[in-house]
């Protein structure tokens, strides 16, 4: 569920009148943004599969980086900024778009700012809508769907979007270059902190200075600490852009879930792990014969292996009859869900992944990290802006509850409460509870997809559906869920104090 149409970008010009950026869309029509793709591989050979078995098959489409030209850090130059941002995804970028609004002096440093991101990104239409980014979108769907089994289908009107990356990455960059920010091509191996400032040393020996350090490094990174274990739960999937003889779905349809488990029927090991422990296919069909197809694994502790996702999801595509006649793109999908927050406040400021915005019971976080940014931003600005210059422990203390406010701390327990309980469910309890969730008045199960539903409302959402839930379904929370609920309950309290 990590995984994600508009006019073209105006394009950033220098002050030779030449394009900093190419425009986005010159390759990538917003009508139909894969069928040039599509078109220019019949001209190769066709390697064709058996039905399903896409596994011995290379993507064809390598990562690759935007062409254009960067405003660099000059070593020689004073290496002081007011921010200093590590990393260039989708945070970092959004990030430093809005702190430099402010005409702060910010620097972003990554080993290859340009680089394309690797995975797809998925949102519902009227949370990029809200944002102004919805020019960002490649391709909407309408509808979206959820097939909670072979016999009950849930059709959901709210559309759903696929976030082109290259658009939204270009667009984060010019309007980052148009507010100075600089750019330093580097990998940053420490952070060491003094009273007021913070330094950064690179793999390149160059150091620079700055107020704040934010890393938007993504899960991985070792400069953001935890004073609790970080009991992640893990979603993972493994996804493929293809180009296939035909598939089944409906082109105004995304499928967000198929819970479907019939493709096990002839599979006796996989069918018996599966209802345990389920995944489901995400698909977005973008004409007959390109589809985006991924098996997912919603949460599991310990995390569900590769090899395991790749088998049921073969199956899966053999059942529906979808010959895989090429893989443009394939993905590896490894989110941490869940866990404690960072420790709140610390030196190091932190956006994205590393910052606990993941929502615990979804696994979605670009729309979110994209609306909590200007938040993160304007905090900055209190402190660093022109007409103020407050650093040290009140700068950190600002900008980490701007983030995570109290309120906020407290709904994504709630949250987290949500992920145990999926934890605990098998296949079953499941289709049970996504069937009592999707049933719910559309404002509460929008509003938990998208973090957009306060404490209180978060209380009346659990007795709705709790009241729309199955009575099968009321005994399985109630006999597995007893312990989450405590530590909800004492993290709750926690909190507070």
């Amino acid at each position: 569920m990590g995984t994600l149409v508009g006019p073209v970008l105006s394009a950033f010009t220098t002050s030779k009148n030449r394009p900093l950026f190419p425009s986005p869309t010159a390759s990538l029509p917003s009508s139909k943004p894969h069928l040039t793709t599509s078109r220019k591989i019949h001209h190769h050979e066709i390697n064709t599969s058996r039905f399903g078995n896409f596994l011995h098959l290379k993507p064809e489409s390598k990562p690759g980086c935007l062409d254009s030209d960067l405003p660099w850090f000059n070593p020689s130059d004073r290496p002081c900024f007011d921010v200093i941002i590590i990393g260039t995804g989708p945070g970092g970028l959004r990030l430093a778009e809005q702190v430099s609004q402010y005409g702060i002096k910010v620097c972003c440093v990554d080993p290859s700012p340009l680089s394309f991101w690797p995975n797809n990104y998925g949102v519902w239409v009227d949370e990029f809508e809200s944002l102004g980014l919805v020019e960002c979108l490649d391709k909407i769907w309408p509808m979206t769907c959820v097939y909670i089994d072979d016999h009950k289908t849930k059709y959901l009107d709210r559309p759903y979007g696929r976030v082109s990356r290259k658009i939204l990455k270009t667009k984060l960059l010019e309007n980052c270059v148009s507010n100075s920010v600089k750019f330093h091509k580097a990998k940053v191996w420490q952070v060491k902190h003094e009273e007021f400032e913070s330094t950064i040393q690179c793999d390149d020996g160059s150091e620079l200075k700055a107020s704040l350090i934010v890393d938007a490094s993504g899960f991985s990174s070792s400069f953001v600490e935890y004073d609790k274990p970080r009991n992640y739960g893990y979603q993972i999937a493994h996804g493929i852009l293809a180009e296939v003889d035909s598939h089944p779905f409906d082109l105004d349809k995304m499928v967000l879930m198929d819970w479907r488990d019939s493709h096990l029927g002839n599979e006796p090991y996989l069918r018996v792990n599966n209802s345990k422990l389920a995944t489901f296919l995400y698909a977005m069909p973008f004409d007959s014969n390109l589809i985006f197809l991924e098996e997912t694994s919603l949460v599991s502790r310990p995390v569900l292996s590769y090899s395991e996702i790749k088998r049921r999801m073969e199956a899966r595509l053999r059942h529906l009859g979808i010959r895989v006649r090429r893989v443009i793109e394939d993905e590896k999908c490894l989110i941490p869900m869940g866990g404690p927050l960072p420790r709140i406040p610390q030196n190091v400021m932190a956006i994205g992944g590393i910052s606990g915005v993941v929502h615990p019971s979804t696994g979605y976080m670009v729309a979110r990290t994209m609306a909590l940014a200007p938040l993160v931003a304007e905090a900055i600005a209190e402190c660093l802006g022109s007409t103020r210059m407050i650093r040290g422990r009140p700068l950190y203390h600002k900008v980490w509850n701007g983030l995570w406010p109290i309120e906020r701390r407290l709904s994504r327990e709630f949250c987290c409460f949500g992920m145990e309980t999926l934890l605990k469910l098998d296949l079953v309890g499941t289709r049970n509870f996504f069937e009592a969730f999707f049933d719910l008045d559309p404002y509460y199960w929008h509003g938990f997809l998208s973090s957009r539903l306060s404490l209180h409302e978060l209380a009346s959402f659990s007795l709705s559906l709790f009241g729309h839930a199955s009575n099968s379904s009321r005994l399985d929370i109630m006999s597995k869920c007893p312990v989450p609920l405590v530590r909800m309950l004492g993290n709750l309290a926690l909190q507070v104090i």
